[in-house]
């Protein structure tokens, strides 16, 4: 029997029905899961990915995405252990683990993930000094993370990471620091310095030790001395005096001395 041969209403009821059947195919993509609610009761396996069959008004479908979201978490005052007031912001990394969870036990998991993070972000960093944020962030990054993954997991949300963004201060505090800073560089410069002049002595007293071995070295520095100046054609003369000179004249002059003490 063919269509065009059936009663009429027969005719409008099948193709009622074809068209609700049609109606009720939904295709989930493969990063999808589909909650199914059947008369209000949701099942206890989401269905999906590929082609699933929602039969309305009976059945309500909540799509929940399986990829990883990143939030942003708007500048929070933040004032520290140190009393310093300062503005941080956050980037959180998320997923669904438990699409259930995720479309009965909150009414919208990133809105709620958010909340979590900005409050856990302010009594992290609340309790900790400005220098530890600024040297230790990989160790406060993982605290947040932990704490607020234990705070999502009732509604099947798991946070991977937390990483603190950007850290502003005060300018006073900037001027503060760039003074620390400066102070630091001359410290350094100044030990850098010594060291050198330290270096340099040692090194002379060496060289002086040397040369009290043989005298005869410190006339030939002498004679170095005058052909360095003679290159470069400077116009000073200079005479070395002979060592052995000044020991006789000393012996000269002890000699003579003696005669006088006696009378």
């Amino acid at each position: 029997m063919s269509l065009a041969v059936l009663p009429l209403p027969i005719l409008v009821i099948i193709i009622i029905i074809a068209l609700y059947l049609f109606n009720s195919i939904k295709i989930l993509r493969d990063y999808e899961r589909a909650v199914i609610f059947r008369l209000g009761r949701a099942l206890p396996v989401p269905k999906g990915p590929g082609v699933t069959l929602v039969f309305r008004p009976f059945d309500q479908m909540v799509r929940i995405s399986l990829r990883q979201e990143v939030l942003e978490v708007p500048p929070q005052d933040v004032i520290t252990r140190d009393n310093v007031t300062i503005k941080v912001n956050a980037v959180v990394t998320l997923y669904v683990l438990d699409p259930n969870l995720a479309a009965i036990k909150v009414a919208n998991y990133v809105y709620q993930t958010s909340q979590f993070a900005q409050t856990t972000l302010r009594s992290v960093l609340g309790e900790v000094e400005l220098d530890e944020l600024l040297s230790h962030r990989d160790k406060l990054n993982l605290k947040i993370q932990t704490i607020i993954d234990q705070r999502t997991e009732p509604f099947g949300v798991k946070v991977t990471s937390v990483e603190v963004k950007q850290v502003d201060l005060p300018e006073q505090m900037l001027r503060a620091m760039a003074k620390q800073a400066e102070a630091e560089r001359e410290k350094r410069s100044k030990i850098i310095h010594a060291e050198g002049e330290f270096n340099a002595a040692q090194k002379l007293v060496d060289a002086a030790a040397l040369l009290a071995t043989q005298p005869m070295t410190l006339q030939l520095r002498y004679l170095q001395t005058l052909s360095e100046i003679g290159v470069e054609k400077n116009t000073t003369i200079v005479f070395p005096l002979p060592l052995e000179l000044l020991s006789l004249l000393n012996k000269v002059g002890e000699a003579a001395a003696k005669p006088a003490e006696r009378l």
